[in-house]
Order: structure tokens, then C-alpha cells, then sequence
């Protein structure tokens, strides 16, 4: 039986039978389906990339009104265009280390506040130039100038100097930072000719792939640079990334062929779809979280006790079971959560509508509280919406809802208006997420909060070597967020995807889903 397996999964691999071929000759050798799905994943990994072809992906989030600077990028569908054609400094492993990019290498001094990036050699852009350490420093500073409207901003401002050094790119901190090379990995760093100073909307970096065709909001395409440095990205000749908002439709493209992989399966169907033999859907626990997020600076959410009101009123096991169907867990108000290195466990925050009357009488405010949502914020958003609209009308609280166009979503809604629903795929350790999100100078500073004690934690947190102190800041800094914060956060979302069975190179990695949004980039079509 051995020697007909081993020759039925290397046929396999090489695409001369189908994987529904291969699971049911397999079957009848005594091979449940799921060692067989494990056998062959193995190898088709063992047989290595194949080459050619062109990979449609369906992803959620973009619109019309989406921007092409990867200073704006806000969303899913952008950020995977920008994995096309550009690369930051460093990315995360698969397994949640750092791998170089545009950086060979990395190092410290003994006190994190001097880092030193050595530019890897004979990389050039898609537009035939060498990269140089002074297109890395210029990147570096158009993000990081008073006026930028990046959102690596919050990050960035712990920088007091840059310099390039014949190929080695040197940054000195205001303040000692541990773990600044994964802050280096935000998806707004993509590295460009000149900091994208000329044009930032070019298009023009590192990355696999150049961008030849698009139409905002709905399509793009890219093809293949000859010329890129890393042969184990771009194995497929062309990408198409279509962007479909719609669950139903996204899903419908998967199962009829259209593309090859979608995002964010919609938990309802998962288990329906996850049955089709050419689809296999991958789930997995991370940072990701779907919000309703509260600006703090404007009336009535300014008032702690109204923030407090709707965090006591919303139902967080209710939305994981009606919301999630499981797929993810229950939220407790911080955007930490047991995939953070440095997580403490805090009191978990429950359901309570006698909590939520008395906070909200308190408040000394008694009027409605509109709440704006879409699809696009995340999938369910509106019926999430519908189910907080329930469980505080327990409490006396009179929440309205005005359902908003899927379009223009994060250019007109949100960080815009003063509560609306959102998500958050999260970061790979705490200091970049909170310097994002919570650091009160951060330009994506989406609940508007400002809190003394919190910034000066943060800042303090960067240069503590011990790490139980360290440790214990973190959670200090959850908790004031947890009780002063404007963000009501019921759930973390597992991230699901659909892809198709005749996709090799599939793995699960950490980060954002679909492989961390290089799925495109790193797999290969096997048959």
C-alpha cells in the first residue's frame, strides 16, 4: 500500500491527478481523508513551487475612494496590493519571527536606543533602479514628518535621528526600543525610490510583481518582475486581485472558480463551504478584532461613564455564538489578547444591564446614541449592530443605527465619525499595536484617546529590559484602556479563508489572514 501511495501523492503533487482523484484512490488504500489532505500538503511542499499560471484572489475591504500612497493604505484589499509590488524593511516569519526583506540583517546596541539595518545588495525596483540606504531613510522620513498623514506615524515618532551609511540604515531612538525591528514591518513602510517623494501613488518598489492594470475598488493586476531578488515569492506569472465586499458574492467566486482564494469567509457558512471538495478553509486564532469604536474627545462619548454604559450593555458571548459561530473569542475592551508575547489575563468583562442603567445615569445624559455601520467594516457588522442595539435596550439605552455605504466606508466613516463599527487585524507585539492605535500623537488614534499615564507607560515600557516589569506595564496599559478606553471591543475574529485545493504552498503564518496577505505572493498553482 505504501508504494502506491507514494506514487499516487507524487502524481499529485505534480498535477497529473486531481486532489479528488488523489483522496478517493487513497480511501479506498484505508487513508481517512484527513491523513490524506496531510500527505499530500507534504508533497506538494517536497515537490517545490511550480511556475506559470496566474492566481485570482477575492479580497474584502476596498472601495472607489481607497488611496495607492501606502501611507493611506487602511484596509485588507490595499494592503495586499501593496505585498505585490513593494517590501518594508523586515516581515514576520510564518512562524512570528522576523525574516529580512530590504534589510540582510539587523542590530542593536546593548541598550536598543542605536539600530543599524544593512541594506541587502543588488535589489533593485521595478523600475530597473538599485535600492540604497538613502531611499530607505527617505521612506522613513516621509513617514515620519510632522504633516504625513501615515498610519506608521505613532511609530514613528520614537525616532530622534536617521542617517544613511554607505548600505547600512541607522536609526537612534529617543528613548531605548526592544522591539523596534517588528515595528519595521508595518505594511505602510514599503520601501521606495527616493521615500516615494516624487510620487507615493507610483507603484514602484521591491515587491514580485508589477502593477499593470487597475480599476479602484475593483480590480487589480499585477505581472511578474523578472528581475525580483527573491525567488521564493511570485511563483505565478500574473496576480489578479478582485475586490468583492459582498460575503455572498465573494463566496460564490471561490466555489465557481473565479479565484483561487478568498478572505474572510463569512463564519455562518464556513462549515458549509469547508465540505466542497475542491475548497478547503483554513481557520486560525490571532490578534484580529472586530470593534465599535467611540471618539473620547465628542459629546456624549467624552463622558467615561457613557463609554462604560455601552461596555456594560453589550452581550460579548452573545456576538462570538451569533456573530463568530464560534470561530474566535470573547473580548474584554483592549485590543491584547493571549496571542501578544507579553499577555496578562485580566477580569473578564461581562454582560450586565444594571451596570450599563447605572453608569449611563451617571453620565447624566438620557438621549440617543447613533451608531454607524456597514459590511465592510467587518462581516456581520450590521446584524452585531442590530444584537448591541438589543441587549442595551435592557438597560434603557436608546442606541439608533444608520447603515452606511460599503464604499468610502474608511475614507468617510471611520476615524471620521464619532462611533462607528470597525475591526482591527492587530500587531505582532504590543508596543507596535498600542503605538498605532492608543498613543495619544497617533494619526490612527481611532477612539481620539489621551491619557497621560498611558503614553508615559508606553514610552517606559520600550526601554524595560526586565521583562516581568515589563510585563506588568502592558498590562497596566490594557487596563486603563479597558476602563478610560473608547473602544468596545465584544470579540477577536479568527482569521478564516477559502482556497482552493489546487493551490500549493498554502501554510498557516502569523499575521494578518491569507497568509498574512502574501498568499497571492507565496503560493503556487498545482494543477
Amino acid at each position: 500500500m505504501s508504494d502506491q501511495l507514494d506514487y499516487l501523492k507524487v502524481r499529485a503533487a505534480m498535477g497529473r491527478i486531481s486532489r479528488r482523484e488523489f483522496l478517493g484512490r487513497a480511501a479506498v488504500l484505508g487513508v481517512g481523508a484527513a491523513m490524506a489532505n496531510t500527505i499530500l500538503a507534504q508533497a506538494v511542499r517536497a515537490a517545490g513551487p511550480q511556475k506559470g499560471g496566474t492566481i485570482s484572489a477575492g479580497v474584502e475591504g476596498g472601495s472607489s475612494s481607497d488611496s495607492l500612497d501606502p501611507a493611506l493604505s487602511t484596509n485588507n484589499a490595499t494592503t495586499m496590493v501593496l505585498r505585490l509590488w513593494g517590501e518594508p524593511l523586515v516581515e514576520l516569519s510564518a512562524n512570528g519571527g522576523l525574516e529580512g526583506r530590504i534589510a540582510e540583517s539587523w542590530s542593536g546596541s546593548a541598550d536598543a536606543s542605536v539600530w543599524t539595518f544593512k541594506i541587502r545588495k543588488d535589489v533593485t525596483f521595478s523600475n530597473g533602479k538599485t535600492v540604497t540606504a538613502e531611499d530607505v531613510m527617505a521612506t522613513m522620513e516621509r513617514h515620519s514628518g510632522e504633516d504625513t498623514k501615515s498610519g506608521a506615524l505613532g511609530i514613528m515618532r520614537g525616532i530622534k535621528a536617521m542617517r544613511a551609511e554607505g548600505d547600512d540604515f541607522i536609526v537612534e531612538l529617543s528613548e531605548p526600543n526592544a522591539d523596534l525591528p517588528y515595528l519595521m514591518t508595518d505594511y505602510h513602510l514599503m520601501i521606495q525610490p527616493n521615500g516615494g517623494k516624487d510620487d507615493p501613488s507610483a507603484m514602484i518598489g521591491t515587491g514580485p510583481y508589477k502593477v499593470t492594470s487597475m480599476d479602484m475598488g475593483v480590480r487589480f493586476v499585477g505581472e511578474k518582475y523578472a528581475d525580483h531578488w527573491d525567488g521564493s515569492h511570485g511563483h505565478a506569472d500574473m496576480i489578479e486581485l478582485l475586490l468583492i465586499n459582498d460575503d455572498t458574492a465573494r463566496v460564490a467566486a471561490l466555489q465557481s472558480g473565479q479565484v483561487h482564494m478568498i478572505s474572510r469567509v463569512p463564519p455562518r457558512t464556513a462549515g458549509l463551504i469547508s465540505r466542497s471538495p475542491n475548497i478547503d478553509v483554513h481557520s486560525k486564532s490571532g490578534p484580529g478584532h472586530y470593534v465599535f469604536i467611540a471618539h473620547c474627545n465628542t459629546a456624549p462619548f467624552d463622558n467615561n461613564d457613557v463609554r462604560m454604559a455601552l461596555k456594560y450593555g453589550i452581550n460579548r458571548q452573545e456576538m462570538v455564538d451569533k456573530i463568530l459561530f464560534g470561530y474566535g473569542s470573547v473580548g474584554n475592551d483592549t485590543p491584547i489578547n493571549a496571542s501578544y508575547p507579553l499577555f496578562t489575563e485580566a477580569e473578564q468583562r461581562t454582560y450586565d444591564p444594571d451596570k450599563a442603567a447605572h453608569h449611563m445615569k451617571k453620565s447624566g445624559y438620557d438621549g440617543p446614541i447613533l451608531l454607524r455601520t456597514s459590511d465592510n467594516s467587518f462581516p456581520g457588522a450590521p446584524d452585531a449592530s442590530a444584537l448591541f442595539q438589543q441587549s442595551c435596550k435592557a438597560a434603557g439605552i436608546n442606541l439608533e443605527i444608520k447603515r452606511e455605504p460599503n464604499d468610502g466606508y474608511w475614507s468617510e466613516v471611520w476615524n471620521k465619525q464619532p462611533f462607528c463599527t470597525s475591526y482591527w487585524s492587530g500587531r505582532p507585539v504590543q508596543d507596535q499595536m498600542f503605538s498605532t492605535a492608543y498613543l495619544s500623537t497617533a494619526d490612527w488614534n481611532d477612539t481620539r484617546f489621551s491619557n497621560e499615564k498611558f503614553d508615559q507607560l508606553l514610552i517606559a515600557a520600550r526601554a524595560e529590559l526586565d521583562e516581568t516589569k515589563r510585563k506588568q506595564m502592558y498590562a497596566d496599559m490594557s487596563t486603563i484602556v479597558r476602563d478610560e478606553g473608547g473602544l468596545i471591543c465584544p470579540m477577536f475574529n479568527d482569521f478564516v479563508d477559502g482556497v482552493a485545493t489546487n493551490i500549493g504552498g498554502w501554510e498557516e503564518t502569523a499575521g494578518f489572514g491569507v497568509m498574512n496577505l502574501y498568499g497571492p505572493v507565496k503560493t503556487w498553482i498545482t494543477a
